[in-house]
C-alpha cells in the first residue's frame, strides 16, 4: 500500500500498483518514497488527468467493441481508473489550491 500526504487534508491510501500507475500518468519517476513540490503539482495534475480521460476514452470503445460481439450491454463489474483516481485528484488540487507538497511513501500500517 501507498499512502499519498500532504498538509491540505486526509491521506490517501491505495494499492501498489494502482498508485505506480498513477505515479506514470503524472510523468513522475515512480520513485517511493517521494514528493511533488507546490509548484510543480498543477502539471502533475493536468497530466493525470489528460491520461485518465485518455484512458476512459480507450476503456469506452473496448467496452463497445466486446459489448457489440458478445451482445453484451456494456455493463461490467469492476472499479474504473477514473473512480481509483479520484480521491487522489481532490487531495492535488486541494494541494494547488493551498500551494502544499504532496508526498507518498509505503503504508506498513494497513494489513
Amino acid at each position: 500500500m501507498i499512502r499519498f500526504e500532504s498538509k491540505t487534508g486526509a491521506s490517501v491510501t491505495m494499492f501498489d500498483k494502482d498508485a505506480a500507475a498513477m505515479l506514470r500518468m503524472m510523468s513522475h519517476s515512480g520513485t517511493i518514497p517521494s514528493a511533488i513540490r507546490a509548484e510543480n503539482i498543477p502539471a502533475a495534475l493536468a497530466s493525470l488527468e489528460q491520461h485518465l480521460q485518455a484512458a476512459a476514452a480507450e476503456a469506452g470503445q473496448q467496452d463497445s467493441k466486446a459489448g457489440a460481439a458478445d451482445g453484451d450491454d456494456g455493463n461490467k463489474a469492476g472499479i474504473s481508473l477514473q473512480t481509483r483516481a479520484y480521491p487522489l485528484l481532490e487531495l492535488l488540487r486541494a494541494a494547488v489550491a493551498r500551494q502544499e507538497t504532496v508526498m507518498w511513501d509505503h503504508d506498513h500500517s494497513v494489513v
